[in-house]
């Protein structure tokens, strides 16, 4: 029998006080596609960065084509044919697709047309549509994507492993990545595939390997499972259903009003084009539509991030148009934002310093200027328990958490702090089934509490099930705002390009 193209033998990996894997073993065969299924925190991303060097195992081996070897950094890893795509991407947005791509690779004089046309090959070759000579600044996300997935391949990989591939791809995205994926394996490579949805799992996986609590609990072939199983390999009980109240047909009052919202740079193009919308007392308006078409400016200009140019924002009746964002906080708005990194949290923070980051003024937890750490502890570790984050205590950094943690760290904080409007904006990206469950559960209780709730997400079943209304947005405008159910997937589809398709009926 042909040995495991790659094999990690009773791998164990310690962080100070976390186990992150506990006597892990499993092995890839060529030509086949793996999926790696697992709650945030349960060390699925710690094992593939342990088999790419990123980071050294405590105990156990490492063997590549039967050989064991010591995988000590990336380019180490490199050399043996592994490279990985993260969820963070490494490229240079100043340079070009090519200049990322050889960057660090080839040496001496560059003959860089040559480069460049060989790139533009290898992306047409998998039908990826990446101009070779673009800025990578002025990419999608999507696209980008598959930049650091052709620097792979420029490095000629064979094993190729994807941690969370398709969290911030658009639907068709996802399907071109799935076919890349499927013809990739079919000519005798490798892929490891990190993820937690189901749909994607069930399409192109070979082997699923279920993870929980730094262990593998379970191992089951695609043919011989089911969604709901695998639900209950990873987290160890069915999903709990969601229940959403339904929408009275007016009667809620207005919460808060935008008229006319606008911002735009001097001498440039609008980033918000004139939006006019209500949102009511217990109702969640959803929106979708491609990265980068103004959804993040909404948000910011909501929050007093980003000065309008024009318009007015009401909140509760009160003009808030010009407030900052201590002033949105004080007017109880909370803001849970796509990059929990640079806006959500301090990674060098514990977890109970970052709870209180936008409420140590507020008179809340302290007492003639001293804050009460024993109460913030103690409130730290309620919230801990109740949103099911995975941390042994509040003095842990917030950086030492998994991903998905660190983002149901911020959500606690935020639904905690926004008593009146609740922004979300990617509430979801990159979780696992059952924080995403956790995390709609939340959404839905703020819902019932009252709050009125703006919802960003590229998941387009997520808006579905949760939004009451769903605004499309194209180029810093909305193309309507419509009830779930006068929409299709083609319809919303066309509309995130900008068609505004002749059966969508808009209220």
């Amino acid at each position: 029998m042909e040995a495991p193209v790659v094999e990690l033998r009773h791998i164990t990996k310690r962080f100070a006080k976390v186990l992150a894997n506990d006597d892990v073993s499993l092995s890839v065969g060529r030509g086949e596609v793996v999926a790696l299924l697992g709650e945030n925190g349960a060390g699925k991303s710690t094992i593939m960065k342990i088999l790419y060097g990123l980071y050294h195992e405590t105990s156990g081996e490492i063997r590549v084509d039967g050989v064991r070897r010591r995988i000590r950094s990336p380019k180490d890893a490199m050399a043996l044919g592994i490279s990985m795509i993260q969820q963070h991407f490494s490229l240079v947005d100043a340079h070009t697709v090519t200049e990322n791509i050889i960057l660090g690779t080839v040496r001496g004089r560059i003959d860089y047309a040559a480069e460049e046309e060989k790139i533009q090959r290898l992306s047409d070759r998998y039908h990826f549509g990446v101009p070779a000579g673009a800025r990578v600044r002025d990419l999608p996300v999507g696209i980008q994507q598959k930049v650091e997935i052709l620097k792979a391949l420029h490095r000629n990989a064979r094993i190729l492993i994807m941690d969370e591939p398709t969290a911030v791809l658009l639907p068709q995205e996802i399907e071109t990545l799935m076919q890349f994926i499927r013809s990739f394996a079919a000519e005798g490579n490798s892929v490891i595939f990190i993820t937690h949805k189901m749909k994607e799992v069930m399409e192109v996986a070979d082997r699923i390997i279920i993870m929980r609590n730094g262990r593998i609990s379970g191992e089951v072939e695609k043919t011989r499972t089911s969604t709901s199983e695998l639900a209950r390999l990873m987290i160890g009980h069915d999903l709990e259903a969601l229940r959403k109240e339904s929408d009275p047909e007016g009667g809620r009052k207005v919460r808060l009003e935008v008229r006319d919202l606008t911002v735009q740079p001097e001498n440039g193009v609008a980033l918000l084009d004139h939006l006019s919308f209500d949102l009511h007392a217990g109702e969640i308006l959803g929106v979708a539509g491609v990265s980068g078409n103004g959804q993040q400016e909404l948000c910011e200009a909501l929050y007093g991030a980003l000065p309008p140019t024009d318009g007015t924002v009401r909140l509760d009746g009160t003009d808030v148009t010009r407030l900052d964002v201590g002033g949105h906080i004080r007017k109880g708005v909370g803001y849970c934002a796509s990059d929990r990194y640079r806006y959500g949290m301090v990674p060098a923070m514990s977890l109970s310093e970052n709870m209180i980051l936008k409420a140590s003024r507020l008179g809340r937890w302290d007492r003639h200027g001293f804050i009460s750490w024993r109460k913030v502890d103690r409130y730290t570790a309620e919230q801990i328990r109740a949103y099911q984050i995975k941390a042994p205590d509040p003095s842990v950094t917030a950086g030492s958490l998994s991903g998905g943690n660190q983002q149901k760290l911020v959500v606690a904080r935020e639904a905690d702090m926004g008593e009146s409007l609740l922004i979300f904006d990617q509430p979801t990206r990159g979780l696992d089934l059952g924080a995403i469950n956790n995390v709609q559960k939340v959404i839905l209780r703020e819902r019932a509490a009252g709050k009125c709730i703006l919802l960003i997400s590229t998941e387009l079943s997520e808006l579905f099930e949760l939004a009451d209304r769903i605004a499309v947005m194209f180029q810093g405008r909305f193309m309507g705002i419509y009830r779930p159910g006068d929409l299709t997937m083609e319809s919303i589809g066309l509309l995130m390009a900008g068609v505004r398709p002749e059966a969508a009926k808009e209220e």
